[in-house]
């Protein structure tokens, strides 16, 4: 018999027991439980597999063949045992039954359940439709045909048939999806509005939109210069401070400085007819450890409601609200904890249960901006059947929308007070909703969309109301004081833009539901001059008078200032639901919609500034900032949509702030830890988008001479600068090269603020070629000469000041973000005034002597590790420019064995050398935003230079070619002339 036969058949019987072989000598009796020859019933010495013995129990040398034979042709042995022991012979059958059993029941990779069936009776039909099996075997082959499917697949937990879409959809299951969600990163009560046009980017602990899904880049910029456009800018953070003036402005004062410009104690904003502006530092520490700029508001001296419940003292307890940036947040709040020595915390009361009782039978949620304002829309006739027809869901409380700041825990406190001072702080963030209108055209989308509130009959004033405004129109004053804010409010219908009122104006005004008058088509809101002519001279003088001393300081009282009615407002506000029954119950469709007692709402109106620095496109970007209590932010954004406004996000602020010529925070700012943070956070960005690219395609930034593409080393930049100064001793040669081993000194960099010192530098840059410029009067500006340069950098640190400058390309080009500004030699200036619109010098190329290190641990031990070290490729590098380059033959020399293996193809290793003297021109400093400028037709960067590298330029350049330096994008050779502009 082949091997192959018994290779199978000892697969067979492999699990068989062994005291159930025969022998083939005969006696293979006592292996059934007979006698052995020990006596014991028991083979001493069993054959092992492998050594002449199978489980058959015949001889090595004897064949066995399948199936049964004949007698006489090696048939199996006759003799049968004589006598046997029971429990030897039942064990034995027991281990036969056992194996048979595995054997039938244990299923391999490639088994059926069909494979029971006789080959005849077997269709490859089978294995998918199981009726075709026996009766016997459908049960089994259904079951195996389950686990067949659900293999491989995760087991979903079973939905309830109640969660169908409809059930998904209603207004509590909703509001209970969307409140999990926004556990981590708050939403606006605009998200949903946004999240279906706009691409939301998760920054500060807010989803946000960062820009719309369309293209809309030059239509948003003409929104802006003719139009309007609207932003939502509601997760700015609130912080409110309450107590005396004088102590008020006795703390604020440690914060801020006369020197950067008005303080919190300016006349004008004090008497809360203007919003201000400021740069916040640390208590006592100007011009170091800046923390960022805020908006403050004060409330007029004009009593008002509730401040008698507040605790005033006449006129000497004042309200004050400031606006941060979220990421600033972190920082102002302790500082200005501090500094009013404000440490007790109150602990909020609970959980909100507002005393207000609702105004309609119906129960109402109303909706908050925690969460998506959309939810009540998506409802549907869902929050009507809840509330009417299904009585068991009122044992638990309804899903509410989240109110406020809803990441915060419920009992993290939100006030805190003193008992020396007597001012308490409280943290307003995301308890009002701000927007922002953009544009000439803002007053009169305003004048379209609003409408000043109407007058309560002698019936609502004299029964008792649960809402605040029948109250309000009880009292004479405040009804004079809202005609006369009423009266300037349809004024503005007349005003030809929005640059003619006084920038900082602030209105107060009580406005009817936007939604009662909403249009049944959108339309563009467009200004009303013409129809102003027409009116009398009285109100023509009331207009000039407006445009020229502005709005009065009693009109800008509001009564959005009281929490009192900010909480009843909020809470009492109609759904959605309630106002489209409104509109369904009109007589005539599109006429005007009765105003319930509820439908009253108090906001602010705030004149924001255009772009005030400089002699260019005077008042651009102007607009107006509209408050509004919380959960009115869709009421008032979808009738403000309706009047043909532009929609923008993030990346639009920033143009915006670019267009203007200001610095746009935080990135603007890296002098301020909220700007470092961010700084930090864009390198890692732009380095994780640079890696993802394959290696072929990544530009060599080292070839092209640019040490950080991806950030700005300022602390550097400002220390080499002064160790430049120091070194030359004020000769007139060109910048010494530096060297490594000098230790630089250790200094912290700001940005210089000081308006004063400013507007000489301005003076002296004498900024020339763009549009619509004019020259300055230098007045009492001193002439510039070293003794007053030096006076300069010794009032500012010594050397260790940045400087803001707005560059304007002289020809074409379109400067990036991180450009290098460098000084243009002797040859440059004589180039450009030879040809004035030249393209500029090149940088020669350089040589990337790190490339063989990053492609070398890539090869197997071609050359060992001692002979690296002595390449002097791999660890020098000699000149490459024409210029001077201090970092050619020491850096490299330590970088060679410590960052081999955290090399980057294409960018340079930690610690950079020196980086103003890397390239074949001086770096001055670099560019936070550039790009081509619609308003000024040319390319314009924002950035930051070295105070005492501009002055040290400014005094080596003829008086004709003052502020003219050179521009270099990080990917490119190509230097383009560009000027300085410094504006105050």
């Amino acid at each position: 018999m082949s091997t192959a036969k018994h290779r199978m058949r000892d697969k067979k019987m492999k699990n068989q027991p062994i005291n159930v072989t025969y022998s083939s000598q005969g006696s293979s009796h006592w292996r059934n439980g007979g006698d052995t020859p020990t006596g014991r019933g028991r083979d001493p010495s069993p054959h092992p597999r492998g050594q002449g013995s199978s489980h058959s129990g015949h001889a090595q040398g004897e064949s066995w063949v399948r199936g049964h034979q004949r007698e006489g042709q090696g048939g199996y042995p006759q003799a049968l045992p004589k006598h046997i022991t029971a429990s030897a012979f039942a064990k034995a059958r027991a281990a036969e039954v056992n194996a048979m059993v595995t054997a039938v029941t244990k299923t391999t990779g490639s088994s059926h359940v069909f494979g029971a069936l006789p080959k005849h009776m077997r269709r490859r039909a089978m294995s998918h439709n199981t009726k075709r099996l026996p009766c016997r075997l459908r049960d089994m082959a259904n079951n195996m045909l389950e686990k067949s499917q659900k293999s491989g697949q995760k087991v979903k937990k079973e939905q309830s048939k109640s969660k169908s879409r409809k059930a998904r959809r209603r207004h509590g299951n909703v509001l209970l999806e969307f409140n999990r969600r926004q556990r981590k990163n708050l939403w606006l009560e605009t998200h949903i509005w946004h999240a279906k046009r706009f691409h939301m980017v998760k920054r500060w602990g807010y989803c946000l939109g960062d820009g719309p899904t369309y293209k809309c880049y030059r239509a948003c910029y003409r929104a802006m210069s003719s139009h309007c456009l609207l932003q939502d800018m509601s997760y700015y953070s609130c912080v409110e401070l309450q107590g005396p003036e004088d102590q008020l402005l006795a703390t604020l004062s440690k914060l801020t400085s006369k020197e950067a410009g008005p303080t919190f104690a300016a006349a004008v904003c004090v008497s809360g007819r203007k919003q201000g502006s400021v740069v916040v530092y640390r208590a006592g520490q100007y011009p170091l450890q800046p923390l960022g700029p805020v908006t403050f508001l004060w409330r007029p001296r004009a009593q008002g409601r509730g401040q008698e419940d507040q605790g005033s003292q006449g006129s000497t307890h004042r309200q004050l609200w400031i606006w941060a940036h979220p990421t600033m947040k972190t920082d102002l709040l302790p500082e200005l904890q501090a500094v009013c020595q404000c440490s007790e915390a109150v602990l909020p009361p609970g959980p909100v249960e507002h005393p207000v009782p609702q105004p309609a039978p119906t129960p109402t949620l109303g909706p908050g901006p925690g969460a998506c304002p959309e939810a009540v829309q998506a409802s549907g006739s869902g929050s009507k059947r809840k509330w009417s027809s299904r009585e068991p869901e009122a044992a638990g409380p309804p899903a509410k929308k989240l109110l406020g700041y809803s990441t915060i825990s419920s009992t993290t406190p939100v006030t805190w007070r003193s008992s020396t001072t007597g001012i308490v702080i409280s943290d307003l963030t995301m308890e009002m909703v701000r927007y922002r209108l953009i544009g000439p055209l803002s007053h009169s989308v305003l004048t379209e969309a609003l409408a000043p509130a109407t007058h309560c009959d002698a019936t609502g004033k004299s029964r008792p109301s649960p809402f605040w405004w029948p109250d309000h129109c009880r009292d004479d004053c405040n009804m004079s004081l809202h005609q006369q804010q009423a009266g300037v409010f349809n004024m503005l219908k007349g005003v030809y833009s929005t640059a003619e009122v006084p920038a900082g104006s602030v209105l107060g005004l009580t406005v009817d539901d936007p939604r009662l008058t909403l249009p049944n088509k959108r339309s563009k809101a467009v200004s009303d001059v013409r129809k102003a002519q027409g009116v009398n001279e009285e109100r023509m003088r009331k207009r000039r008078e407006l445009m020229l001393k502005g709005i009065p300081e009693p009109l800008s009282q509001s009564s959005l200032w009281d929490r009192s009615v900010r909480d009843n407002v909020t809470h009492n506000k109609m759904t959605d639901q309630e106002v489209n029954r409104l509109r369904n119950d009109v007589l005539v469709p599109g006429s005007r919609l009765p105003t319930p007692l509820q439908g009253r709402v108090p906001v602010l109106l705030v004149q924001q500034s255009g772009k005030s620095q400089g002699t260019e496109m005077g008042s651009w970007g102007t607009g107006w900032d509209l408050l509004l209590p919380k959960a009115w932010g869709m009421a008032f954004w979808v009738p403000l949509v309706y009047r043909g406004v532009r929609i923008g996000g993030l990346r639009m602020s920033l143009k915006h702030a670019q267009n203007k010529g200001e610095p746009h925070f935080p990135h603007d700012y890296p002098d301020c830890p909220a700007g470092a943070r961010f700084q930090e956070e864009q390198e890692a960005e732009l380095l994780a988008k640079f890696r993802r690219r394959p290696p072929a395609k990544r530009t060599n930034y080292i070839k092209h001479g640019c040490l950080a593409p991806f950030r700005c080393p300022w602390q550097q930049l400002a220390e080499e600068w002064e160790l430049i100064v120091k070194e030359e001793g004020g000769g007139e040669e060109a910048v010494a090269p530096m060297e490594q081993e000098v230790t630089p000194p250790q200094s912290n960099f700001t940005v210089l603020r000081n308006r004063k010192s400013l507007r000489q530098l301005s003076a002296w840059c004498r900024p020339t070629s763009s549009k619509c410029q004019r020259a300055r009067n230098l007045g009492s500006t001193p002439q510039l000469n070293r003794n007053v340069a030096a006076s300069l950098l010794s009032a500012h640190g010594g050397g260790s000041s940045l400087v803001w400058t707005r560059l304007s390309l002289v020809a074409k080009g379109q400067p990036e973000q991180h450009a290098l500004v460098c000084v243009p030699t002797a040859e440059d200036l004589q180039l450009v005034r030879k040809e004035p619109g030249c393209a500029g010098p090149q940088e020669p190329l350089h040589t990337d002597h790190f490339k063989s290190r990053v492609k070398r641990p890539r090869k197997k031990d071609h050359i060992k590790p001692e002979n690296k070290q002595s390449d002097p490729a791999s660890t020098s590098i000699p000149s490459v420019n024409p210029g001077p380059d201090p970092s050619s033959s020491s850096s490299l020399t330590t970088l060679s064995s410590s960052c081999t293996s955290a090399l980057t193809l294409g960018l340079w290793p930690e610690p950079l050398p020196s980086v103003t003297s890397h390239c074949s021109r001086v770096t001055l400093g670099w560019v936070t935003q550039g790009d081509f400028s619609l308003s000024a037709g040319c390319g314009e960067a924002l950035g930051l230079l070295s105070l005492t590298g501009l002055l040290h330029t400014l005094l080596r350049q003829p008086e004709s070619q003052r502020g003219l330096v050179l521009l270099r994008n990080p990917g490119s050779l190509q230097y383009r002339f560009a000027k300085i502009n410094i504006e105050v």
